[in-house]
């Protein structure tokens, strides 16, 4: 009754056809989305068929004889409609075990997509990895989240950069300036890790002009409209998630992060339903946490909501 089949492009429609209609889906399972970094991943992304009919997807790639799921996005798993069942999920992991270790993958790494991206209660795969294929925990990282039905005061701190930035001429906007923010953001993740940004401002360009509505960036700028600051947003269903945030110099002086969120949060996203994400505050697949980075978030109201990652071999269910 379930047939585990290794996507092709051909099947690209099909594929975004049932995000659109799943329980966990968003625009980072769209092909369009995946795809921009094919030359980095070999794919090995699944597609299970019940009664011959498309039951389940699981974004993936491969590297050697490890399955990841998948290691381009933040998380993964498992991704189905509202009629899956836990019986027919555990079934599911048994086949997929079954295709992975015949075709010489050893061990799956497995990020399932967190809670508050459910459109529908979707954690039957949490149950099956568990109880079918003998997962463990490996790492959690941890991100910091408001209901945006519900949202809490400012810490004081918070509250103080949103007074000085105010008395400062700053002001906040939505942009499309992408180069400007990822010049800004580059700087700052140059001079204090050394590193660049995940996405290179080709790549930004690229996915802002795929999915225009989903990609948003907002901008704050001094009182001579110079840009000192900003977050790019990816507006999902269920939840609002800062990709990127980054400040200049000036920007941190004179509390421009503060005002920015003050205004997404109080105006832009005032009547959205769901979650406002902020993103992880944690390194070395959560060993670290970033206690000054946190803190940030939780000024604002963010409260913990974990990122997980699984991890088992395959050998482990067949045998």
């Amino acid at each position: 009754m379930i047939e585990v089949k290794q996507y092709t492009q051909k099947q690209a429609q099909e594929w975004n056809d049932f995000i659109e209609q799943s329980r966990q889906g968003t625009f980072l399972f769209n092909r369009s989305y995946m795809d921009y970094h094919a030359d980095r991943f070999q794919d090995a992304s699944l597609m299970i068929y019940r009664k011959e009919q498309l039951y389940a997807l699981l974004p993936a790639n491969r590297l050697g004889d490890t399955l990841y799921s998948h290691q381009g996005l933040t998380y993964g798993g498992l991704i189905t409609k509202k009629q899956a069942t836990t019986a027919e999920i555990c079934e599911v992991f048994i086949r997929i075990n079954e295709y992975l270790y015949h075709s010489g993958v050893q061990r799956v790494i497995y990020k399932p997509t967190p809670w508050i991206y459910h459109c529908y209660p979707a954690e039957e795969d949490l149950y099956a990895l568990t109880y079918i294929c003998h997962a463990q925990l490996t790492a959690r990282d941890i991100s910091s989240t408001i209901p945006l039905d519900s949202l809490m005061t400012f810490g004081k701190d918070r509250r103080r950069g949103v007074r000085k930035a105010t008395r400062a001429g700053v002001t906040v906007r939505e942009s499309q300036d992408l180069a400007t923010f990822w010049d800004i953001l580059d700087k700052n993740l140059t001079n204090k890790y050394a590193i660049h940004p995940v996405h290179s401002l080709e790549e930004l360009t690229l996915l802002h002009s795929r999915f225009p509505n989903s990609i948003r960036l907002f901008m704050a700028y001094n009182d001579k409209g110079i840009a000192i600051g900003g977050t790019i947003i990816y507006e999902m269903p269920q939840v609002v998630h800062t990709q990127y945030i980054s400040a200049s110099p000036e920007g941190k002086r004179l509390g421009a992060i503060d005002l920015l969120f003050d205004y997404i949060l109080n105006d832009v996203y005032a009547n959205h339903k769901g979650f406002f994400d902020f993103g992880k505050s944690t390194e070395e697949e959560g060993k670290i946490l970033n206690t000054t980075l946190i803190f940030q978030k939780e000024g604002f109201g963010g409260r913990g909501v974990c990122y997980d990652c699984y991890t088992w071999e395959t050998r482990s269910v067949i045998e």
